[in-house]
């Protein structure tokens, strides 16, 4: 824990931040918590031998190790880097099974490249999901388990419906599925990073466009409709978004570590009490709301109190398994999460914010995008460095704070690695002798932006056109649909993917990501993906934010995505689905799309026309700044990118 003298300091920074341009906000949002670094670092033979000897302590022949927190973050600090630490596998998203003799990580087709280059093979075998031949996480249990053995989980990091999945398939093989109270990686991990927790940042409502006690007012008449006492909330982008607070405790994400209780007469955040200095009480006033402050560990002690009280008490479906635990049957109700639900639809201030942000980041981008093009000969850039000046592009733009994530900057054969990040050891030169890929985002005190854009600044193959054809044909079919409310992301998914369908290429990822509003970058609802499981794909309502982000990645060749930022708004169309209304996109993202990459004999005639109508929007909104920002090179260069398109 900080000591006050601390935060004293850090309140006094507080100030500084909110009547300057945010940049202290942003040195936070980049540190270097990425750090695993360690002194006296251990063997991967020496991890997994101290876990299995506390596994066969705790009699079981099994243990998981998720790749999320407590509050099932995609993005974590190092604090909680536990995947990391026992696999050496950095991606976002994975799964570990420790077995007595074995050990196996299964992660999804975008990490299937970066997975085996980071994993030992002498002590981890790599399980592709998705390739017909992989077994199952639940099947290869079952075939290597001893029979009527246990499987260990840390109950914080597995969800309740998850748990309850597992138990099933688990017990119909004569296994049990049981919560351990101390988790085993934290067991053997010395010199483990502490957990972060960094003064909180209040959000004006010029940023929010609704105060904290409105939220809260909603969230109550919710708890009424449900007849119940109190709501538990988990996600830390949820809290920050109640509460109109931001905070830097996870690197380019701008949220802290708590949890809050909400009742019909009391609000209970349980996080380091450090962190309420006056800054903070006079938020809290400001925002209408009363706000009881309790230790981050003291959580289940407040949720037990509310079951004494024989309180009725929502948890959310992806509440973890400790909290479900806690409450009985009778006092439990659990839907998906209310205030995910709500936080997805943007208020007007929220909309407008998020517009003007991807302008001023759309400026960004094509200041970057000019200057590699001229600099590629000239100079030796590589993917670090091109990422590095990108930033540098971006740093300079009104309400800049920070990254929105590390950005994916790959050439060539490590852009088919759809989620890769350079390092030290692969950062790669990007010359005119193949495709760029450049996926990044910023965190602005009036949004958060996400983009991709797949450029060849020599010549590219008739392949390589054509694949960036049929990605583009599935990303102007997507971004120009016409739908009613509610529609499923699945609608979109395989709207995006069709083009590609028709010549037997696909991708291995989803199609959209909900965006958070000075938020995370990855937030759900809604969801843009081919199963119809997925818990956010709960449909498409007006001024719900997503990605458009079809992709091709020929591997050991090359990758290509293109992405925008859309908004979900109202359709100028002649009939409106029998009453309930006529929805499109309007894409937030002003980037032009690469024209020497295109071949336009796959193109419809409709087709080029969006893109000439896309062209002219993005030098109307962003060339002016550019002029503004004394870039006149840069507007000269996105004027040749825009020109219209012309049939031979």
């Amino acid at each position: 824990m900080k000591s006050s003298k601390k935060y004293i300091i850090g309140a006094s920074a507080l100030l500084i931040i909110l009547v300057g341009c945010g940049l202290a906000v942003g040195r936070a949002l980049n540190g270097d918590d990425e750090s695993m670094y360690d002194e006296t670092p251990k063997s991967m033979q020496q991890i997994l031998s101290d876990i299995r000897s506390l596994m066969e302590d705790n009699a079981i022949a099994a243990y998981i190790v998720p790749s999320v927190d407590a509050h099932s973050s995609e993005y974590i600090s190092a604090h909680d880097r536990r995947l990391q630490y026992v696999t050496n596998f950095t991606g976002s998203a994975g799964t570990a099974i420790i077995t007595l003799t074995e050990a196996a990580l299964w992660t999804d087709s975008r990490y299937h490249l970066q997975a085996e280059g980071q994993l030992d093979a002498d002590y981890w075998t790599l399980m592709r999901e998705g390739l017909s031949e992989v077994p199952s996480r639940d099947d290869w249990l079952q075939q290597h388990l001893p029979s009527g053995s246990q499987v260990g989980v840390d109950p914080f990091l597995i969800t309740s419906t998850e748990f309850d999945r597992l138990s099933r398939v688990l017990s119909s093989g004569g296994f049990r599925l049981v919560t351990l109270e101390r988790n085993l990686v934290d067991s053997v991990w010395n010199n483990r990073p502490e957990q972060t927790s960094e003064p909180l940042i209040p959000l004006d409502i010029k940023f929010s466009g609704k105060r904290a006690s409105e939220k809260i007012t909603d969230l109550r008449e919710e708890l009424e409709k449900n007849k119940a006492s109190a709501i538990v909330i988990n996600s830390l982008d949820e809290i920050a978004w109640l509460l109109n607070l931001r905070g830097s405790d996870i690197r380019n994400t701008p949220v802290f570590f708590a949890y809050v209780i909400v009742s019909g007469s009391q609000i209970t955040l349980f996080t380091n009490p450090d962190r309420i200095i006056d800054t903070i009480r006079d938020h809290f006033q400001t925002e209408g709301i009363s706000v009881t402050v309790r230790e981050y560990d003291d959580v289940l002690a407040g949720i037990k109190e509310q079951v004494q009280e024989h309180n009725k008490i929502i948890i959310a479906t992806a509440c973890n398994q400790a909290f479900y635990a806690l409450i009985p049957a009778d006092q439990r109700i659990q839907q998906y999460s209310i205030v995910a639900t709500k936080r997805a639809v943007k208020n007007a201030i929220e909309a407008e914010g998020m517009r003007k942000a991807h302008i001023r980041d759309g400026a960004a981008v094509v200041r970057y995008l000019h200057w590699l093009e001229e600099n590629v000969d000239s100079e030796n850039i590589t993917e670090l460095s091109g990422a590095m000046k990108l930033r540098e592009f971006r740093s300079v733009q009104e309400n800049f704070v920070g990254l929105s994530f590390t950005a994916i900057s790959a050439f060539g054969t490590n852009a088919a690695i759809v989620h890769y990040s350079p390092t030290e050891e692969t950062d790669t030169l990007i010359t005119r002798d193949n495709i760029y890929l450049i996926d990044s985002g910023g965190q602005y005190w009036d949004g958060t932006t996400d983009v991709t854009r797949s450029v060849h600044m020599g010549e590219p193959t008739a392949f390589q056109k054509e694949a960036f054809t049929r990605v583009l044909k599935g990303f102007l079919s997507l971004g120009s649909a016409v739908f009613p409310p509610k529609t499923s992301g699945t609608f979109f998914d395989a709207m995006a993917r069709r083009a590609l369908w028709d010549v037997g290429l696909d991708y291995g990822h989803g199609t959209g990501h909900g965006i958070g509003s000075f938020l995370g970058v990855h937030e759900y609802p809604p969801s843009l993906v081919s199963s119809t499981s997925s818990p956010g794909n709960v449909g498409l309502l007006e001024n719900m934010f997503s990605s458009n982000e079809p992709g091709y990645y020929e591997a050991n060749q090359f990758g290509i995505r293109l992405e925008d930022i859309v908004q979900v708004v109202p359709a100028d169309v002649a009939h409106d689905f029998g009453g309930r209304g006529a929805l499109t996109f309007y894409s937030n993202t002003v980037v032009p799309l690469q024209t020497k990459l295109m071949d336009t004999t796959l193109m419809s005639d409709h087709e080029i026309e969006l893109v000439n109508k896309y062209h002219e929007r993005v030098m109307k909104e962003v060339g002016p700044l550019l002029l503004e920002q004394e870039a006149n090179d840069a507007y000269i260069w996105l004027a040749k990118q825009t020109q219209a398109i012309k049939r031979m």
